[in-house]
């Protein structure tokens, strides 16, 4: 039996499929011990960027959601009274 029909890859395919997955191992995948950045984020310094525009997201969403919260409270507040 050739190699082919046992369904091995040949080395060239083999490096192909290794060299994808670093690339993903290392500029996709989140990792939650380095503060869900990439590894490459962490690598290149872009991870104090990520984390002052996450700081920045969160602060923005707590407010909206302070203003809807309070919309809320007052529409109750003025269902209530009428």
């Amino acid at each position: 039996m050739d190699r082919k029909n046992r369904g091995h890859p040949c080395p060239s395919e083999l490096e192909a499929r290794i060299t994808e997955w670093v690339d993903y191992y290392n500029n996709q995948r989140y990792h939650e011990a380095i503060d869900n950045v990439t590894p490459g984020d962490r690598f290149y310094g872009k991870d104090m960027e990520i984390f002052k525009q996450r700081q920045k997201t969160k602060k923005e969403t707590m407010y909206q959601r302070r203003k809807i919260y309070q919309s809320f409270l007052i529409n109750n507040l003025i269902g209530d009274i009428n």
